[in-house]
């Protein structure tokens, strides 16, 4: 049994990524999902020490805008293969997420330092912004 099954929830494991919910599949691109407040800090642990630039989605299984935008976000992930690419569920990483009080944010890193974050969607804002941090 997969991690989270126990729970009820439908998480699969896809090249080497675990993803939440049939609809967040993300077959092509470079998209990491953070399912444990252990696995997102290491995801900023690795952040800080490869300083190559990343965007991390912060959003939840409930937020119906958020599961607009992330397969977007998984799409864009293939088009800025320069970016690491993480979406992090609020209610799968509560302690370390504690102080996201909008879904979806975007925080944006470069050098190992976050520069930048976006709230809410908006295809063409986020296209814009993942272009201007690549």
């Amino acid at each position: 049994m997969e991690k989270g099954a126990e729970k009820g929830e439908n998480y699969k494991e896809e090249n080497g990524m675990k993803m939440p919910h049939e609809r967040y599949r993300c077959s092509k691109g470079n998209l990491v999902t953070a399912d444990s407040d252990d696995n997102l800090q290491e995801i900023f642990r690795q952040i800080k020490t490869s300083k190559n630039p990343a965007v991390i989605n912060y959003g939840a299984s409930w937020c119906r805008v958020c599961g607009q935008i992330l397969p977007v976000f998984c799409q864009l992930s293939s088009k800025f293969p320069k970016l690491s690419f993480v979406y992090a569920d609020i209610d799968e990483c509560p302690e370390t997420t504690q102080h996201i009080r909008y879904t979806p944010t975007f925080h944006f890193y470069r050098d190992g330092e976050r520069v930048d974050e976006m709230f809410g969607a908006g295809e063409n804002r986020l296209h814009d912004r993942l272009w201007l941090h690549s």
